[in-house]
């Protein structure tokens, strides 16, 4: 049998009351004293605590690799702490397993989703939880129906029997906010779950969230996008390398304490000044398209220039990525690389031109997670330092030490497996790795998706740094103060369409928007 779908009564308190446990009030559902974790080479975490109250919105803010993912998966049961307590209603409590935490009320939504695309909506959310018949089979027609009730409360529009290999990765990631929600856990914990999707849904789930808050529930949530911190918290907790830093009312920060409170410092400048000259042109597209994906897309990029492509999700931007670099070879158009038309028919053909590409997924079709930080960041240039059936590795060992020391990526050492780094590491890695192939055309796609603000910072200035040296970059981005901030112009897509392209004087938010959503300029 598996938990109802439909809404629970609201027996929880509102925010900041006092929470019943037994005979005795209680402030907290969820209280977290001196835990400690270390893995081979690395303190995760130091002595830290955190405390989550009903009927709340807890923002839990840090770098990558201050500790924020290790405590909730000790919080959810996937790791095990070394030493420190969780007391959940008042009461210590010792989690075996993933299991035994949503048994005993808390559920979480991972960053990297873990749906399987393989079976459908329904079998998805109650996976483990399957209602049985008289038969002691499966009942598919009572889980399509407590499907649909969930997913009619939560107000999202899917059908409970579609699979979800053909959903969006926003519609994915929809699906896996339902399933946490259908465990109906007093504390939820949220990491990351706005990171692909679109701003009419991130609306979406925080009405989502206004309502478990009203319902006594209490949130975890972790994001590094400000905004949403201060949109959506009661309190703010903020870790940095592994150590508990402090606790504050939402209400009382702004977002440059709030930065200085993760990062030690205060970052002056978040996106670096921009002042020398572009250079010739060195791509020219022309009438680029993809036969059912995009059309008409034509622009040119200068040595030294930054071109930021933006646009909502769907609007193609990374098809037109992936057609440059040779994945998805184009049906329509023409592109010159320094004036002569050149046919990108794969990305080794690319590479062999000098074009590099960041990926949209660094999980999905970046990184080789098995695989070690030397072996991921040698990968692009390894035939290079092969010869007579041998690969030079001590030269090609020097080589990714040196870029590492260069991107200042944090790694016990260069055999750490690379699953094991923060995210904004493991970006960094990938960017080293096509580095070391000398571009000529950079092309970045969500190149800050995932990372802290203090990665991203670093990735700004990078990014600004190899433009000064004569890098041709195209930047794609779902954040627009980060297109409008790094980009000299930025071009606007909709829906396969190419709509136009602002100076970087003229971009606003407002023309950038305007145009992203299908109007032309005036």
């Amino acid at each position: 049998m598996f938990a109802s779908a439909t809404a629970a009564t609201a027996t929880g308190p509102a925010a900041n009351s006092e929470h019943a446990v037994g005979n005795v009030e209680y402030p907290y559902l969820l209280e977290i004293t001196h835990i400690s974790k270390a893995f081979p080479g690395v303190v995760a975490l130091d002595d830290v605590q955190l405390r989550v109250r009903p009927g709340s919105v807890l923002a839990l803010m840090g770098e990558n690799g201050a500790g924020k993912s290790t405590l909730m998966k000790i919080i959810a049961g996937i790791y095990a702490p070394d030493a420190g307590e969780i007391r959940l209603r008042g009461k210590p409590v010792v989690f075996e397993s993933p299991l035994s935490a949503l048994q005993s009320g808390i559920a979480m939504i991972h960053q990297e989703l873990n749906l399987m695309p393989h079976m459908t909506i329904a079998e998805n959310i109650w996976i483990g939880r399957e209602q049985l018949n008289g038969l002691h089979m499966v009942d598919h027609r009572a889980m399509h129906r407590c499907t649909q009730s969930l997913l009619d409360r939560l107000r999202i529009d899917l059908d409970p029997q579609e699979q979800v290999g053909n959903l969006s990765i926003a519609e994915r990631q929809m699906v896996e906010i339902a399933k946490a929600v259908s465990y109906d856990s007093d504390v939820l914990i949220m990491d990351e779950p706005t990171s692909a999707i679109t701003e009419k849904e991130v609306a979406h789930l925080f009405s989502i969230i206004a309502d478990l808050r009203a319902q006594g529930k209490g949130i975890i949530y972790i994001t590094h996008k400000m905004n949403e911190v201060f949109a959506i918290a009661d309190e703010v907790a903020v870790f940095r390398d592994g150590a508990y830093i402090g606790l504050q009312r939402a209400d009382s920060m702004d977002g440059d304490s709030l930065i200085s409170m993760m990062v030690g410092r205060e970052l002056t400048q978040l996106f670096p000044e921009r002042t020398s000259p572009v250079g010739e042109r060195m791509l020219s597209v022309r009438n680029l398209g993809l036969e059912g994906v995009f059309e008409g897309v034509s622009f040119d990029l200068h040595a030294g220039e930054v071109l930021g492509i933006a646009g909502l999700m769907g609007a193609g931007r990374t098809n037109v990525a992936e057609t440059l670099f040779g994945i998805t070879p184009c049906t329509e158009g023409d592109i010159l690389l320094d004036g002569v038309p050149i046919k990108v028919v794969d990305p080794h053909f690319a590479i062999e031109k000098g074009f590099a590409l960041l990926t949209e997924d660094r999980k999905l079709s970046g990184l080789f997670p098995c695989l070690s930080v030397l072996e991921n960041m040698e990968m692009a240039v390894l035939p290079h330092y092969a010869g007579n059936g041998f690969v030079h590795q001590k030269a090609l060992r020097a080589l990714c030490e040196d870029m590492c020391k260069k991107l200042r990526v944090k790694t016990p050492s260069l055999e750490q497996c690379i699953d094991t780094l923060s995210g904004g590491n493991q970006q960094k890695a990938l960017l080293a790795r096509w580095l070391m192939t000398h571009p000529r055309v950079l092309i970045l796609d969500e190149p800050t998706r995932g990372i802290d603000v203090g990665a991203k910072a670093e990735i700004y200035r990078l990014i600004s740094l190899l433009a000064s040296e004569g890098m041709a970059v195209i930047m794609i981005s779902s954040e627009l103060p980060e297109v409008l901030g790094m980009s000299d112009r930025v071009m606007v897509m909709h829906e396969g369409q190419m709509m136009g392209t602002l100076d970087r004087a003229e971009a606003t938010q407002e023309r950038v928007m305007h145009l992203a959503s299908g109007n032309s300029i005036h």
